[in-house]
């Protein structure tokens, strides 16, 4: 219906039709339309509904930076329809709508708008009860408010994460980012050039201007190995040291560049006068970008405001579309005159100046455009294109630092950024014309390249340096009917920003609050000036002193899987998977990491678990620990490296011998724990839990870059497995294996370590006790840990050894009180807090979180981490995360709990308020059924307190 014929249309593909449905409606496209210019193309012009009155909106800017067209896709809510493309089958539905876009049950809000003056909620819904705010007033709004529904079933989409790395970023690739990536390359930087658009040239892809300008720079870069372009790529923020995010679709590229050049161009900003919301009124450049990039006419008959020559371009533009352009209004006076104003009267053009929009009129439920007035007279047509200026895309440009200003002899903004590995090139720099853009590009190329070393070209100065004109202005006046829309992401008139100010909400960063404007998804960039210059009118201030709001990451909508990455499930089995699998084990995800949680069948597996404690409490148990972290110090360093980065000293830990090792971070709270086996004065053997291997492993790495000490850390987690041999039998088991250690009692205490052959394997094993029994753990490559496994089970069997699970390990540990970390600890968790004071040296001159714990320490405890033991027999026993209270207030929770069958008897470990933390003192625990339960306080052993079990 509206189809041009080519050339019109440089993204569109006549030979590939295109099937898809919008609201039920079959449609047809072409590849490369998006989901706006395919509907267009086929005269449907209504899109959405509006927030808060559900007017009918239809496209404004072609760029997707307004809600006028957001659309519900089938997995996706709120997607751009200006800039998502269609897809064969692909079924569109409108949002914000009560029945269907074309008959919206509440539309009826667009009568009501006297009764809902900005800010009203927060008067209105705050009765009659205390909770009706959420319990009914909120749940209604969030129906009404429509924005999109998430679909819980869709199928998962992959999303990838990348890192990128160049000499130069330039973020936009108009003329000026064109020119700048170019200059930059050919000095022999490397440069990455991105685009948010499917294609490069920004202005010069659909501006009225010479398409061998573009096919010029095209060439060139085309030459340049060193720079790559990624069109499609939105650069959503800019934090220090130049880091900026790259979304590509569904691929985050972490980039790090050393120089960055922004050349984000400007936003055209809209008219404001009554009914400016209507379909069919639309933004100069959205017209261009229909016509050119999509060859849609974008209607039959026009009048064109312009108050730049933009718009006399673009009304060249509808002419050589076919479109009648009735009028061209141009509210600048008689003697502004533009150069294009002779072409435009030689085609028959009547242009009328000193004149402007004063409202507009719309066809049957404003659905379209039907008429304009000016000068008091109504001009009928169906397309009303507006270009009165522009604001520089200030978001980028104030994350890097930037200040916006505002030239009160040119009205303009202005930003100013310091001096500094960024740069701004082309219209975000105040450039208007495309040569002056190009210049701006090759100078802010000349002055990265300069920071980076590289050679410069002398740049030539611009011919004929321009003398900046001043900018129109339009005068917003309130209409006495309303319906003049400042935000249309919000409903936002000019008398609701008019009584925010009358409300005393004078700064800008208030009225924003107060009234929503620049909340919505254009954050402001159609409504941040125009909301500048009311506010400053209102309160008899200038556009500087009002400024705009803050910019902050991110600078449009990501989704959440572009920020997690890939979703797929994580899977790692030890060596041992497959002999778990063979006894019988049920096996559980742990993080990563499959593991059995016991052996048996699932009928019996409290039976089991009993079974599996009372074989390691009685004789002899054996556990697959190989999922613990590993690694290896090594370095002459290796010794002060331990001791700065853990609590206990290990500088002078003898060879031989293990210690405990307990992490802080730099607060003062344990993040993990573990030990450190010295297998030579040069070389430490360190565990670390499954958990925060990882962390720790980084941290290590972090903080060996920064002191710079003679040490290299190795990550075996992988490359080792462990098994753990604990019972009173332990000992029995290993004699009986071919082994050049003597395990016996004198020969290898408690906490020492040994390296050797064990049933022809080689081993490292450290004897250590955290199931309170006689245990030895072999760690050995995990090529040969089933050889390793099947010969301690052989040896073990005449002793009746048992393998057992997680859950028997868990509720082993909790007999003897050993804590675990994330579980027993959380992020504020202190080592005076779990009684582990022992644990911290008091004769080291630092260690990673030494001066945080002792500030802590001074301002003193407030809760201390404890045993609870409840009565044989209880039946109400709380869970896990179950409050301890104290005067009726909560004052610490339950961590772990769990059945001890040594004991016969629930057990648990709790934080309880510091006064509470003496053996015998009874706690209030609040079980999950809301029953109160007392329990008295027991040191954390609650089996052999002695310890002379372990030491056998």
């Amino acid at each position: 219906m509206n189809r041009l014929p080519a050339p019109f249309g440089s993204r569109i593909d006549r030979s590939r039709p295109i099937r898809f449905s919008f609201e039920g409606k079959s449609y047809e496209g072409y590849e490369g339309d998006s989901i706006a210019s395919a509907l267009a193309a086929s005269g449907q012009w209504v899109l959405s509904r509006s927030f808060k009155y559900h007017r009918p909106r239809g496209i404004l800017s072609m760029t997707g930076a307004d809600a006028n067209a957001l659309v519900q896709l089938p997995s996706e809510p709120n997607a751009a329809a200006e800039r998502t493309p269609i897809s064969e089958g692909l079924r569109v539905r409108a949002q914000n709508v009560n029945g269907s876009l074309e008959r919206d049950r509440d539309a009826i809000m667009d009568k009501l708008g006297r009764f809902l003056p900005v800010g009203f909620y927060y008067r209105t819904f705050m009765g009659p009860r205390r909770d009706s705010w959420l319990k009914f007033w909120e749940p209604i709004i969030r129906r009404k408010a429509g924005l999109g529904v998430v679909d819980t079933k869709a199928p998962h989409r992959h999303f990838d994460k990348t890192h990128l790395h160049c000499d130069v970023l330039v973020v936009g690739a108009g003329p000026a980012g064109f020119s700048a990536a170019i200059a930059a390359a050919e000095a022999g930087a490397d440069v990455v050039l991105c685009d948010e658009n499917p294609g490069i040239g920004g202005a010069l892809s659909y501006g009225r201007c010479d398409p061998s300008v573009l096919s010029g720079l095209s060439s060139r870069l085309e030459a340049l190995p060193n720079l790559r372009v990624l069109t499609g790529t939105v650069c959503n923020g800019w934090y220090e040291d130049n880091w900026l995010p790259l979304i590509q679709g569904n691929r985050l590229y972490r980039t790090r560049a050393r120089e960055v050049i922004l050349a984000t161009g400007a936003i055209e900003q809209p008219a404001v006068f009554r009914n400016n919301d209507l379909p069919g009124i639309m933004l100069g450049g959205a017209a261009q970008r229909l016509i050119r990039h999509y060859g849609v006419r974008p209607g039959q008959s026009a009048v064109v405001l312009a108050a730049n020559d933009e718009g006399y371009r673009t009304a060249l533009d509808l002419l050589d579309t076919g479109v009648s352009v009735v009028e061209l209004v141009d509210p600048r006076s008689a003697d502004e005159a533009s150069p294009l104003e002779a072409d435009l009267r030689g085609k028959g053009v009547a242009i009328r100046k000193g004149a402007t929009i004063e409202a507009a009129e719309g066809t049957a439920g404003n659905r379209h455009l039907a008429r304009v007035r000016v000068g008091g007279n109504w001009i009928a047509c169906d397309l009303l294109t507006v270009s009165i200026g522009s604001a520089p895309a200030w978001q980028l440009p104030c994350q890097a630092g930037g200040k916006v200003g505002h030239d009160a002899s040119t009205q303009t903004m202005t930003i100013k950024l310091p001096e500094g590995p960024v740069h701004l090139a082309g219209a975000v720099a105040g450039t208007d014309e495309i040569e002056d853009a190009i210049a701006s590009g090759r100078l802010a190329a000349s002055a990265a390249l300069s920071r980076l070393g590289h050679a410069v070209a002398d740049e030539p100065p611009v011919a004929c340096p321009k003398v900046a004109r001043p900018r129109y202005v339009q005068l917003i006046v309130a209409d006495p009917k309303g319906r003049d829309f400042v935000d249309f992401d919000e409903d936002l008139q000019v008398k609701d920003l008019q009584n925010a100010t009358k409300e005393g909400y004078r700064e800008i960063e208030l009225v924003k609050r107060f009234t929503t404007v620049g909340m919505g998804p254009s954050q402001g960039r159609h409504s941040a000036l125009a909301t500048a210059r009311i506010v400053a009118e209102a309160t008899g201030r200038t556009v500087g002193e009002i400024g705009i709001t803050t910019a902050r990451p991110p600078v449009g909508p990501e989704t959440l899987g572009v920020l997690a990455g890939q979703h797929e499930v994580l899977e790692r089995r030890t060596a041992l998977h497959a002999r778990h699998v063979a006894l019988n084990a049920a096996m559980k995800p742990v993080g990563a990491w499959w593991r059995p949680y016991y052996y048996g069948d699932a009928s019996d597996a409290e039976d089991a678990v009993r079974e599996e404690i009372l074989a390691v409490r009685e004789g002899v148990g054996l556990l697959d620990v190989s999922t613990l972290g590993k690694l290896e110090i090594r370095g002459p360093d290796a010794g002060e490296f331990l001791d700065r980065l853990y609590t206990m000293a290990h500088a002078n830990q003898p060879v031989g011998r293990v210690r405990y090792c307990l992490m802080l971070n730099e607060m003062g709270s344990v993040i993990d724990d573990g030990v450190a086996y010295r297998m030579a004065q040069d070389q430490f053997y360190v565990t670390a839990t499954t958990g925060a291997v990882a962390r720790v492993y980084a941290d290590m790495l972090f903080w060996n870059a920064e002191w710079r000490l003679e040490v290299d850390v190795l990550n075996l987690t992988g490359a080792f497995s462990g098994l753990n041999v604990t019972g009173p039998k332990a000992r029995q088991v290993l004699e009986a294996l071919q082994s050049d250690i003597d395990f016996s009692r004198d020969a290898f205490p408690y906490l020492s370590g040994r390296e050797g052959m064990v049933a022809g394997v080689p081993v490292r094993v450290m004897r250590i006790g955290f199931t309170g029994e006689l245990s030895y753990e072999l760690h050995c490559p995990s090529s040969q840990a089933p050889a390793l496994w099947d010969a301690v089970m052989a040896a073990g069997k005449p002793h009746g050894l048992r393998p057992y699970g997680l859950e028997a390990s868990r509720i082993l540990r909790l007999e003897k009180g050993h804590i675990l970390i994330g579980q027993d600890t959380d992020a504020i968790t202190t080592p005076d807090e779990l009684g582990f004071g022992w644990a911290v040296s008091k004769k080291k001159p630092f260690f990673v979180g030494k001066r945080s714990i002792e500030m802590r320490a001074r301002l003193g405890q407030t809760r201390k981490l404890v045993g609870l033991q409840f009565p044989a027999g209880a039946s109400n026993i709380p869970g896990e995360s179950c409050l301890v209270l104290r005067g009726g207030a909560p004052v610490g929770q339950i961590t772990s709990v769990g059945y001890s069958p040594s004991l016969g008897r629930h057990i648990a470990l709790a934080y309880v308020h510091v006064d509470d933390q003496a053996e015998g003192s009874r706690v209030a625990v609040k079980c999950r059924n809301g029953e109160l339960v007392e329990t008295p306080v027991v040191g954390h052993a609650f089996f052999d307190p002695t310890n002379a079990r372990q030491e056998i």
